[in-house]
C-alpha cells in the first residue's frame, strides 16, 4: 500500500509523477533544442524551425505546444496582418534552457573525447570484444 504523502514528493523516477512527463518534453529529441534556441531570444515559428535544423513543421508545433503547456514557453500572437506569432521562454523556461545550454556546451567541448570513445567501442565490438 502506498502512502498518500508520497504523492506530495515529486520524483522523476516515479512512473506517474508530472515531473517525468515534463522531463520527457524537455529532453526529447526536439524539446531541448527548441528551448536552447529560445534561450538566445524570441523566434517566429519558421525562424525557429530553421534554427532547429531537421525538425518538421508538425513536430516543432507539437513540441512548442507541450513546452507551452508545461509553462516553459510563451506563444504570443501579435495583432498584425498577417498575424505574427512569436515564441519566447518564461522565467522557468529561461532557467531550464540555461541548464541545457551548459550541457550543450559541455558536449560540444568534449566531442573529440566522445568520438574517440565511439571509435574504440565500434572497433572493439566489430572484432567481437566485449
Amino acid at each position: 500500500m502506498t502512502d498518500p504523502a508520497d504523492d506530495l514528493i515529486p520524483s522523476v523516477f516515479a512512473r506517474d509523477c508530472a515531473s517525468r512527463h515534463v522531463m520527457a518534453d524537455v529532453t526529447g529529441k526536439w524539446g531541448g533544442l527548441a528551448l536552447a534556441a529560445l534561450h538566445d531570444g524570441s523566434y517566429r515559428f519558421n525562424a525557429l524551425r530553421r534554427r532547429v535544423d531537421g525538425v518538421s513543421e508538425k513536430m516543432l508545433a507539437q513540441t512548442l505546444q507541450a513546452l507551452e503547456r508545461d509553462g516553459l514557453v510563451v506563444r504570443e500572437v501579435q495583432a498584425t496582418i498577417p498575424p505574427r506569432v512569436e515564441y519566447s521562454l518564461t522565467p522557468l523556461g529561461i532557467r531550464v534552457a540555461g541548464k541545457l545550454k551548459e550541457l550543450i556546451e559541455l558536449l560540444e567541448g568534449e566531442i573529440g573525447q566522445v568520438r574517440a570513445a565511439q571509435a574504440a567501442y565500434d572497433r572493439d565490438h566489430a572484432a567481437g570484444v566485449r
